[in-house]
């Protein structure tokens, strides 16, 4: 009781150090020692943007210190487009809270890279930058990448030097990339990975091409086809292979010859220094198909082939691969009317034709197919003899005749004049038409210049033999008006014949002219058979009537005037005398005479 009482009793006693350490701080020290503190421990605010440092990683979170009194976690997946993030790496987060419920400071990568994005992006351009970015997903034409958690276009141009046909290949993947364009309005970002080696590429092309001689043989990568030609990698250049130059046959597209990724031997044919541009052959490794070509082939073979390409002057004709003759379109047939090639042989057709021509130097050689077809001149006196009938198809038109095609080879004339005996005929055209079947007859034969003269109209007989006696001079027959001008009109006649009126001959007789298709009698004032013309008239018929009636009534006052000088010579011949009544009868024969007179 006593110890207590007097433990109890201690004046000076600090009960505020029981439980502490028994260090004893005085003012001056407490207050330097707060200020350290607050130099140690960051004051920090929510919704701002800070660096930290990481301070450990596992698979699901990355710590982060900030220099706050804890430090903060990280979701892993927020780094994805960093795969080699590591320990001790700067980053920088977003404060989403300094403290929760949980007293956990609350951080985030992501929203403090989109924070800052824009300025990111933008210096990036500005300075040339090479940036990583994540490549989220396929879209139309391209890639769509994560850059600063912004969604940038990689263009499928962009993504390397040589063409990618499967994008989805790059999906998910880290890559780096140059910011090529950006339009802030829209807020779009194109990105290129291309640009990245490109410069590289582009003094490995100059070291290339700088060792590139004429001739020399390589080995390349078929990168691209096109229809033209085709790109050869030739290990950072490029070289072009035109289609031309991959086959010496004729091919219709490079795909027949080399497929894409193909590893092929080429020969430089031509390079420029300057536009970086090489010319290559596949071809040339191979010996030309002409110096292969058999020796024992001659002028006058017959020779199988393939038509490879048709003009209308003629086909080509492949004998072996890049060997290919001419078959000229005159040379197809004997038939000298003017036809194209595509009318005997057609692209692909296994044809046999004869070597006409051929030239081993210049590589040409000419063929022919009619040649291996009797000619039908050397027969043609046997077979078609002159006043022989045949029937042929007409070919074509000309403005004095139509040619007609007796068999094939065999073509013949027929002159506008002796296409009808009675129509007149201005283009043959008006009287049959091309394809056509026409019964002819040999007027003449010209072997030496390989022409017939044919005729139609000498199938029948000569009908102005018969109109001859039908349409005689001064005949009357009806006619109708058919065609009408200045100068007259053309009169459709009996048996089908035409006549021509001449204007003033079309007067009827009250003084009207006849008009189309009136009809009426028409007298025949001229006749020719040989130039198979008839002239005839209408107005002559009415006026001949006229003429007669007044020649008719002329005779008769001619004849009662003869009468009565008659009887007054008969009076005064008479010397007896005469008596009143002959007087009286004398009187009234002179008053009859002075009223006719």
């Amino acid at each position: 009781m006593a110890e207590n009482a007097q433990l109890t009793g201690i004046p000076d006693f600090d009960w505020n150090s029981i439980g502490k350490k028994q260090d004893n701080y005085t003012t001056e020290e407490k207050e330097k020692l707060d200020e350290l503190y607050s130099q140690k421990l960051s004051t920090i605010s929510d919704l701002q943007i800070i660096e930290g440092v990481i301070v450990a990683k596992n698979n699901r979170e990355v710590v982060v210190n900030i220099g706050y009194k804890s430090d903060g976690v990280v979701a892993l997946s927020e780094f994805r487009y960093n795969p080699d993030l590591k320990i001790g790496d700067k980053i920088e987060v977003f404060i989403d809270q300094s403290e929760n419920l949980q007293g956990q400071l609350v951080l985030s990568h992501k929203k403090a890279r989109a924070g800052k994005s824009w300025d990111r992006v933008n210096d990036a351009l500005n300075n040339n930058e090479i940036i990583k970015g994540l490549v989220k997903c396929r879209t139309k034409g391209g890639l769509i990448v994560d850059v600063f958690g912004i969604e940038a276009f990689l263009p499928g141009s962009q993504i390397d030097v040589k063409p990618i046909r499967d994008y989805d290949v790059y999906v998910n993947k880290t890559m780096e990339f140059k910011v090529v364009k950006i339009n802030n309005e829209f807020k779009n970002v194109v990105v290129s990975h291309k640009a990245l080696i490109e410069a590289e590429l582009e003094s490995q092309k100059r070291d290339i091409i700088s060792k590139l001689e004429k001739g020399q043989v390589l080995e390349g990568t078929v990168k691209n086809i096109t229809s033209y030609g085709v790109f050869i990698d030739l290990g950072g250049v490029d070289g072009l292979i035109h289609i031309t130059d991959l086959s010496w046959g004729r091919i219709n597209h490079p795909e027949e010859i080399v497929k894409l990724d193909d590893k092929i031997q080429v020969v430089i044919i031509e390079f420029d220094n300057e536009k970086k541009r090489i010319a290559l052959g596949l071809k040339q490794l191979t010996p030309h198909p002409w110096e292969a070509l058999s020796s024992e082939i001659k002028v006058g073979d017959r020779i199988k082939g393939k038509v490879v390409v048709i003009n209308d002057y003629g086909a080509f004709i492949e004998i072996a691969a890049g060997v290919e003759g001419l078959v000229h379109v005159s040379e197809m047939s004997w038939s000298q009317h003017l036809r194209s090639a595509q009318e005997f042989v057609k692209i692909g057709q296994e044809i046999e034709s004869l070597v006409l021509t051929l030239d081993r130097e210049e590589r040409k050689m000419s063929l022919g197919m009619k040649q291996l077809t009797p000619d039908p001149w050397n027969m043609i006196i046997e077979k078609y003899s002159k006043t022989s009938k045949h029937s042929g198809i007409v070919r074509n038109f000309t403005n004095f005749g139509v040619f007609v095609e007796l068999e094939e080879g065999v073509d013949g004339l027929v002159h506008i004049s002796d296409l009808s005996w009675s129509k007149k005929i201005k283009h043959p055209s008006e009287f049959c038409k091309v394809g056509d079947k026409i019964d002819v007859v040999v007027l003449e034969i010209d072997g030496e210049n390989r022409r017939l003269s044919l005729g139609h109209k000498q199938m029948e007989e000569n009908p102005w033999d018969i109109f001859e006696t039908i349409f005689n001079i001064d005949s009357i027959h009806k006619g109708t008006l058919t065609t009408l001008n200045d100068k007259g009109a053309t009169i459709g006649l009996p048996y089908g014949v035409e006549g021509f009126c001449p204007s003033r001959h079309l007067n009827k007789i009250d003084g009207t002219s006849a008009k189309i298709e009136e009809s009426l009698d028409f007298k025949v004032i001229e006749f020719s058979k040989d130039s198979k013309r008839i002239i005839v008239s209408h107005a002559r018929i009415h006026e001949e009537v006229k003429e007669e009636l007044r020649k008719t009534e002329r005779a008769n006052k001619k004849a009662d005037f003869d009468e009565s000088k008659k009887a007054v010579k008969k009076v005064k011949d008479n010397q007896e005398k005469t008596t009143l009544g002959d007087i009286s009868v004398l009187s009234d024969l002179k008053n009859k005479l002075d009223s006719k007179k």
